[in-house]
């Protein structure tokens, strides 16, 4: 017999996408890496009495369609409204995934001053205020991203694919592309986090996205690493909207 949820968070970007179940504000467990019929197929075996779908490339009719059941499902989109203030002078162009981790923050977090660091295909830095105000923050080039432009910009550096644990000073092309892209991506993470601190002196760091491993333990400063920070967010935002 198949069990159902209280609510399923479903995260589904370009390629893969996750699935977290909760009961309430507890995350039972959750999976990552899915394609969409996978995901269909994981949602239909576990479904939830409510469904928040957040995604870059399929429509909410796109995922009923497919999932044939008849269950409430919000769409996240710029217009939903949010458990937190937004403080950003162009709303319609933020991301969703940012404001569902700052969502996610702000409910481990209620009442202190937050850097959420997504380091994803991009890296995000956002500051969420002790009043639950997101307030903005910067976006970057992600590793791999980092790793791709030097090829792509130079004649003779090779592609590398897939980014690897790298020591300060490399020994070969490879490695020393490796040590510029991992150690001076980890010694951006800690000099932006020092300059949010010049302004919130006592902000906690939660960090989230795919490449959290490179940099959780290479970091001098203490962070809580939430892999699942997006998913977290996603059922505070359904709980909110209460569909």
């Amino acid at each position: 017999m198949r069990r159902i949820y209280m609510n399923l968070a479903i995260d589904s970007g370009n390629t893969y996408s996750k699935i977290g179940w909760f009961d309430e504000n507890r995350l039972v467990r959750y999976v990552t890496g899915l394609r969409f019929d996978e995901m269909v197929a994981a949602v239909s075996k576990e479904p939830g009495e409510k469904i928040i779908f957040s995604s870059v490339s399929y429509s909410p009719d796109d995922f009923r369609s497919a999932l044939q059941l008849n269950v409430p499902v919000l769409r996240l989109s710029n217009s939903t409204p949010m458990p937190i203030g937004v403080s950003y002078e162009t709303p319609q162009t933020l991301g969703v995934d940012r404001l569902a981790a700052a969502a996610g923050a702000n409910s481990l977090f209620p009442g202190s001053d937050l850097i959420v660091i997504d380091a994803g295909t991009c890296i995000t830095y956002d500051l969420i205020d002790a009043e639950g105000v997101f307030q903005g923050g910067a976006i970057a080039p992600g590793l791999k991203m980092r790793l791709k432009a030097m090829h792509h910009f130079t004649k003779r550096l090779p592609l590398i694919e897939e980014p690897q644990e790298a020591g300060l000073i490399g020994k070969s092309t490879v490695k020393a592309m490796q040590s510029g892209a991992v150690n001076g991506m980890a010694r951006e993470i800690e000099g932006m986090i020092g300059a949010y601190r010049e302004q919130y002196e006592d902000a906690r760091v939660l960090m989230c996205g795919g490449d959290v491993s490179f940099f959780e333990s290479r970091l001098k400063l203490p962070i809580f690493a939430v892999p699942e920070l997006v998913l977290i967010g996603l059922n505070r935002i359904l709980q909110y909207n209460d569909v």
